[in-house]
């Protein structure tokens, strides 16, 4: 080659890429060897009182560092568990997820334990036009007629709240809470404990129930009288005297009375006109005529 310094420049910068190269695979090779579990995860959405089976599930590398706790390591010891929560596709199964031991799965195995699961009869209106859903939290209201209340024209009706913040179970027989969309349905299934039931079933055979949808988050409870008939008509319906209102009679009660003088212009009393004087006699009648 004619120009050596060439030849030395392609040498040099053939040796910088293969040297790149060798970095360049030992940085992939460490990556690749960060070490990793298989984790359970759910091959495809599973909706919640769903029996597990090995097609529904599928083992994942998953960075040790980072395993969630209850998560499984074998798809055969989640055979025949139940389903307490949705899963989607790809989420790992955690032992909270799972009902206990021995459940069979359906919406028995969804209630907490200690509750109870009722079902009150509901129609579009009842049922918040088909907004209750399952996960939802609505407040149970009754309208009866009160007994002991000494009204007058026997007006004794109340609407009263006798259960609150009560969780939808299902609706119909549907329990998926994945969904959003409304659903008019004629029957709602609710999360109770027995005392509650009691109530809910008193208060289904002595009056009308309705439901009230309420956030999902807010857990306060409302002390309320109830409403009755008189409540609603009998109500203060005057409006409030406003507060300019006051400060202007106020006004009026400590003004002082304001005087008006009215000056009266004097008339000007205008020169007599000049005028002629004739004097008529008429037989024995004299008068004097004036022009």
């Amino acid at each position: 080659m004619k120009n050596p310094r060439a030849l030395v420049m392609v040498i040099i910068s053939i040796i910088i890429g293969l040297g790149a190269v060798v970095l360049a695979s030992r940085w992939v090779n460490n990556q690749a060897a960060v070490q990793s579990s298989k984790v359970v995860v759910a091959a495809t959405d599973v909706d919640l009182g769903t029996p597990l089976a090995p097609q529904m599930l599928k083992e994942a590398d998953w960075p040790s560092g980072s395993v969630p706790a209850g998560a499984f390591t074998d798809v055969k010891a989640l055979d025949t568990r139940v389903l307490k929560v949705s899963l989607s596709r790809g989420e790992p199964v955690l032992e909270s997820k799972l009902a206990p031991l021995g459940a069979t799965g359906g919406l028995s195995a969804v209630i907490k334990e200690g509750n109870r699961a009722m079902t009150v009869r509901v129609n579009d209106v009842v049922g918040v036009a088909g907004f209750a859903l399952p996960g939802n939290y609505v407040d149970i209201v009754v309208n009866t007629v009160d007994e002991t209340a000494k009204a007058a024209n026997g007006n004794n009706s109340i609407s009263k709240i006798v259960l609150e913040h009560i969780l939808v179970l299902a609706v119909a027989q549907e329990q998926n809470r994945d969904e959003t969309k409304p659903k008019v349905v004629n029957a709602v299934t609710l999360e109770v404990t027995p005392e509650q039931a009691e109530k809910l079933d008193l208060a289904r055979s002595v009056g009308t129930l309705s439901l009230v949808l309420r956030n999902q988050i807010d857990a306060s409870l409302a002390a309320t009288a109830g409403s009755t008939k008189k409540d609603l008509l009998n109500g203060d319906t005057q409006p409030a005297a406003l507060p300019v209102a006051t400060d202007a009679k106020a006004e009026v009660a400590t003004a002082k009375p304001v005087v008006k003088k009215v000056v009266r212009r004097k008339a000007v009393a205008r020169a007599a006109e000049p005028y002629e004087q004739v004097e008529v006699v008429r037989g024995n009648v004299t008068s004097v005529e004036k022009f």
